[in-house]
């Protein structure tokens, strides 16, 4: 069983805007400072299907990621799977896109992480990190999409 952190945060631009900046996962390194190098499979725009490769470091250990794309329906939803096997995953994740009155965007992302062997283990201290950093996370995606 996996544990899940979210985050909810109201970003100054148009929900069409938000979608392209967050479907566009090689602006991943804008807001998550963990991503050392990102490419995406195939080139062009990003659809279901599409692979994210990243380099991330966590604890003070690089790890290659891997994450596809599972459903695109623009300009509302964003969902992806890890398929990379380290200790910790992200099994499944995503961004709900709401407009909102004002003309901006609330977005929710969330993640359900997985631990794999030892990663079991360390599962309760990566989900109760990732929890805590939570709000931050989303602060830092509005400072990203706001500053493209």
């Amino acid at each position: 069983m996996g544990t899940q952190f979210e985050a909810t945060v109201d970003i100054d631009r148009p929900i069409d805007e938000v979608f392209a900046f967050l479907a566009d996962g090689t602006n991943d390194p804008k807001f998550s400072p963990r991503v050392q190098k990102i490419e995406k499979k195939p080139e062009g725009p990003t659809a279901v299907g599409t692979v994210f490769r990243s380099t991330v470091k966590d604890a003070g250990m690089k790890t290659g990621r891997e994450f596809e794309i599972t459903e695109l329906v623009s300009p509302s939803r964003i969902r992806w799977s890890e398929r990379s096997r380290n200790l910790v995953t992200a099994a499944d994740g995503g961004y709900d896109l709401e407009a909102t009155p004002s003309g901006g965007t609330r977005v929710r992302i969330f993640n359900v992480l997985e631990g794999h062997g030892i990663g079991k283990l360390l599962l309760p201290l990566a989900g109760g990190a990732a929890r805590k950093d939570a709000p931050a996370f989303g602060q830092r995606i509005k400072a990203a999409v706001e500053a493209s």
